[in-house]
């Protein structure tokens, strides 16, 4: 069993989605610091490649937010 799963023996069918959701999310905020170590260190170049990551975490996060209330709704809750 890895890490952080539920140690019960069912599953949460949404639990995977959370936990997507919540590493994009953490990502988003772990690369604005990347980014600021970046410019600090005058490296533009770095800076941007963060930023486009940082982006890509942000629209992940964002579809897995929409996906997880769609299904919760769904299940009344």
């Amino acid at each position: 069993m890895a890490g952080n799963e539920p140690s019960t023996p069912m599953k949460d069918k949404n639990y995977n989605l959370v936990w997507a959701v919540h590493q994009s999310l953490e990502n988003v905020f772990r690369l604005q610091t990347y980014i600021e170590d970046a410019e600090r260190d005058g490296d533009d170049e770095v800076a941007a490649w963060f930023r486009r990551i940082q982006e890509n975490n942000q629209k992940a996060a964002d579809q897995g937010k929409r996906m997880l209330a769609q299904r919760l709704q769904g299940e009344g809750g």
